[in-house]
């Protein structure tokens, strides 16, 4: 089986029991109408293995306006496609990596001077919505919601697309990996004890419910 097929079956098996969020709960930012229109043909798929390739580039900025739930659970679909070579806009590597990429800043001349903008780690994400948020913060929030065994084929993924697509991504690959991904893999929660985690709160609320 080549390289590329053994991720996609190691993403395969830790996704798919991935829990979905309910079409409710699919949308996260409210800002404007675009996340509305790119998360709408995500609606009534009931698991990501369903989905059809074919709506996933048009609506690639889906991975930024999902609800953190949304987003783990139709990830796996774009990781899928993106090994397969069948996406040609989406970007699943940048949502792994940015908030972890190193610093990088560029000039840029407007209005008669020059305007130094920066990326990476340690760039506010926007101060009016998000104070001192930094994009590192922003992603330790977001990228949390992966269990131990979604975390360990998301690095499978990330590993397999360092290697296989030369040297462009290999910095900010490697500074997700080690400043996240491989921790993660280790030391998230496993599935068995997000289900124990909801059985026990289920229980609970049955039990305060009999009193």
């Amino acid at each position: 089986m080549p390289d590329r097929e053994r991720v996609i079956a190691r993403v395969r098996a830790a996704f798919a029991d991935t829990e979905h969020p309910g079409d409710a709960f699919l949308q996260g930012s409210q800002q404007g109408c675009e996340p509305a229109e790119v998360v709408a043909p995500f609606k009534g798929i009931g698991h990501w293995t369903e989905i059809d390739q074919a709506i996933l580039d048009p609506n690639e900025s889906a991975l930024s306006f999902l609800s953190e739930g949304g987003f783990r659970h139709f990830l796996p679909a774009f990781l899928v496609a993106d090994l397969r070579g069948q996406l040609l806009t989406a970007d699943p590597v940048f949502h792994l990596t940015n908030g972890f990429a190193p610093q990088r800043t560029i000039e840029v001349p407007a209005g008669g001077r020059i305007h130094r903008r920066s990326t990476g780690r340690a760039t506010l994400v926007n101060p009016r919505l998000y104070g001192a948020m930094t994009w590192r913060d922003y992603a330790l929030q977001r990228l949390s919601v992966f269990t131990r065994e979604e975390c360990g084929a998301i690095v499978a993924y990330l590993e397999s697309k360092r290697e296989g697509d030369g040297d462009s991504l290999r910095a900010d690959i490697d500074a997700a990996l080690e400043g996240f991904w491989r921790q993660r893999a280790v030391t998230a929660p496993t599935q068995d004890m997000l289900r124990a985690h909801a059985q026990a709160e289920n229980d609970y609320v049955n039990d305060l419910r009999k009193r």
